[in-house]
Order: structure tokens, then C-alpha cells, then sequence
């Protein structure tokens, strides 16, 4: 699968884009929005120095390859027309997600794996929306793609074998660690891991215990990881916690995605990619 349409430009969205360029892929960048489109030459410079400083093999001349083979585009018939593959990376909203995918399978042509990169919702959920559900799965990735390069594939009852390991090659044709999920489990391995490890900061953070740097820093301390939770939202951005708990059942969860938006979002302060979150990084 050579071609590849990603819908959706936002912080991993434009990881997937750019390292799927990186290792040689023709890649279609999709997003609704003009504005967010023509923030992306400034994103690929943002990810130059950190794949020279991650990857051995990265080169000023490589990384100007992988920018040439990205096309950016707010026409979504225009973006699937070629592709062998597409790659959601939408607002983690179930209705969103159904919506676009109810679109792209009109659009798309009938060779095309459809992929959801969503961290939470089942593939099983959304599927039905596309027109094709054997040939729908889930193709999940961390955040910084390029050096935590995990690739958990995930289908349903419905998807096809050949679709499975089809999306698995791809994932590690673009220099990733394809691990396959068995069955359907929400938040795969990955995020059923991490999101309760998260969760307990944000409530050690709304109840008033300790500041997000004492939390990061007795984390870091007693097990010798290299980042606290804290700096993990900051990686991956304000928007997917506030999102992921804002409608909570949870009132604890609730107050922190309403900390979230009005210390952190509404304050421009969208985590680490946009140089502040948790953290100050533009200092």
C-alpha cells in the first residue's frame, strides 16, 4: 500500500503524515480546515530537528524527501481518489468518527483499507458507517511515532484476515512495531495501561494533593521512568483529555477537563507541541 490519505492534521495526526512520508509513502494530508492545513509547513519543521536528534539515519536530505511526498487538501473526493489506505485521525468523538466514515466510504475506491486510529472507541462501533466493515480495523499509535513506534492493529469479528495483516505489513513498512490485538478491547494495550495511570494524576491534581511538577517529579523519582503523567498530557496535547473526559461519569474526571480547558486551553496553552501545557517549553 503505497498511497496513503491520513484524515486529520492535528499533533498525531501530522506525526502519522510526516513518518509515513519518512519511509517512503505518497501521503495525502485531509483536513477540514484551510487554516490548519497551512499551519502544516511549520509543523514538519517542528518534527525535523526531533527525527535528526531520535533517528540515526535521519538526514536534512531525507526529511526534505518526506515533506515533497505530502499533499495537503481540504477536499475530501480529491484526497481518497488514489488511496490504498486511509488513516483517521479525527476529534475522539463517536459521532465524528461515524460521520467521516460514513463520507469516506462513498468517496473512497473499492480496493481501499479503511483504518481508524481512535484511542478509546471499538472499530466494531464504527465500522458499519464505512459500507465495508471487512476491510475496516484499527491501526493505533503513540504519541511521537517516530521513536515510540508501536502499531497495535486492531480488528472486529467482522474484519478480514487479509485486511488484518494487510494494515500490520504497512505499520511496519513505515518503521513500526505492529502489535496485533486478538480481540476488541477498548483503549487496546497501550491506553488500558495508561489512561488509569493518567486518570489517578488527574485526581491526585483536581483534589488538590500535589502540583502536576511534584506529582511528575515522585513518579519519576520512585520508578525511574523518564517522564511523569504530566508530561505525558503535555505530549499528547490538551485537547484529547479534555475530550476524553469532559462528559465523564466521573466528577472528579469532569473537573479536570474543565481545568483543562480553562487554565490550560482556553490560555492558548495546548501542551507541548505548541510550546506550553503543563510545562513552559519555549523557555
Amino acid at each position: 500500500m503505497q498511497n496513503l490519505t491520513v484524515l486529520g492534521t492535528g499533533v498525531l495526526g501530522s506525526q502519522i503524515i510526516f513518518q509515513a512520508a519518512y519511509s517512503g509513502k505518497d501521503v495525502v494530508a485531509y483536513d477540514v480546515s484551510e487554516e490548519a492545513l497551512e499551519k502544516l509547513p511549520a509543523r514538519w519543521e517542528y518534527l525535523k530537528p526531533l527525527y535528526l536528534r531520535d533517528l540515526p539515519d535521519a538526514t536534512p536530505e531525507k526529511l526534505d524527501a518526506a515533506v515533497a511526498r505530502i499533499r495537503p487538501t481540504a477536499d475530501l473526493a480529491d484526497a481518497l481518489a488514489d488511496a490504498d489506505l486511509v488513516i483517521e485521525a479525527v476529534p475522539e468523538r463517536l459521532d465524528i468518527k461515524q460521520q467521516t466514515w460514513e463520507r469516506v466510504g462513498e468517496l473512497a475506491p473499492e480496493r481501499t483499507i479503511f483504518a481508524t486510529n481512535s484511542s478509546t472507541l471499538l472499530p466494531s462501533d464504527i465500522a458499519p458507517f464505512s459500507g465495508r466493515p471487512e476491510k475496516f480495523l484499527a491501526l493505533h499509535f503513540a504519541n511521537e511515532v517516530w521513536a515510540k513506534n508501536t502499531g497495535e492493529v486492531m480488528g472486529h469479528e467482522g474484519t478480514s484476515p487479509e485486511a488484518f495483516e494487510a494494515v500490520a505489513q504497512f505499520a511496519e513498512e513505515i518503521g513500526m512495531v505492529p502489535i496485533r490485538i486478538h480481540r476488541e478491547q477498548p483503549g487496546y494495550v497501550l491506553n488500558s495501561l495508561l489512561v488509569p495511570f493518567l486518570g489517578a494524576a488527574a485526581k491526585l491534581l483536581v483534589r488538590g494533593v500535589a502540583s502536576p511538577a511534584d506529582i511528575d517529579r515522585t513518579w519519576k523519582i520512585a520508578t525511574g521512568a523518564p517522564a511523569g503523567p504530566f508530561e505525558i498530557y503535555d505530549i499528547v496535547g490538551m485537547m484529547t483529555p479534555y475530550q476524553l473526559n469532559k462528559d465523564s461519569a466521573d466528577p472528579e474526571m469532569r473537573a479536570f477537563a474543565e481545568l483543562v480547558k480553562t487554565e490550560y486551553i482556553d490560555q492558548g496553552k495546548l501542551g507541548k507541541g505548541a510550546g506550553r501545557g503543563f510545562y513552559d517549553y519555549e523557555s
